[in-house]
């Protein structure tokens, strides 16, 4: 006995197909959601660790020019 399937739909269960396709699709967009979020907080930590390393870069180099100052009028004319 042949199982006979909906006289509107092409094949049985052509429907439910269809659906699963849009669901897969979906959950693509909400993975793709997720990792760009992801991404961008990991640039943003990036930013700030970049501001710190230049702060720190900066601060050492502040000190040397400090220091040779320092010498420069300790050993100048008196």
């Amino acid at each position: 006995m042949k199982m006979a399937g909906s006289r509107y739909l092409k094949e049985p269960f052509e429907c439910a197909h269809e659906h699963r396709f849009e669901t897969v699709d979906r959950i693509m967009a909400l993975q793709f959601e997720t990792v760009e979020k992801r991404l961008e907080r990991i640039e943003a930590m990036i930013g700030g660790v970049e501001k710190r390393l230049w702060m720190t870069v900066f601060g050492v180099v502040g000190v040397i020019l400090s220091q040779a100052a320092q010498s420069l009028v300790a050993f100048g004319p008196k």
